[in-house]
């Protein structure tokens, strides 16, 4: 399992649009992506369950990615939501 920590910098926080572009680079990959915040978690593929984590600009949050392809996963999700402003 790959995990890193991500302070989330988008104005808005992850609502409706930035959850669905978490959910479709996810998708990408054959690993599952957990998004985890105060100890509650969310798969990216549980749009509702996502937005319902009350992810706010400046809140840090915890990305859990395990399968078969998890390394590149991890640094193509990183990367995704940095340059996204996520």
């Amino acid at each position: 399992m790959e995990e890193f920590l991500y302070t989330v910098c988008g104005r808005e926080g992850i609502h409706a649009r930035p959850a669905g572009q978490l959910a479709r680079k996810a998708a990408q990959y054959k690993s599952c992506v957990t998004v985890e915040k105060d100890g509650r978690g969310a798969q990216t593929s549980q749009l509702f369950a996502l937005m319902g984590l009350d992810i706010r600009c400046g809140d840090s949050i915890k990305i859990k990615v395990e399968g078969s392809d998890e390394s590149s996963a991890a640094d193509g999700i990183k990367r995704f939501m940095t340059e996204h402003s996520i």
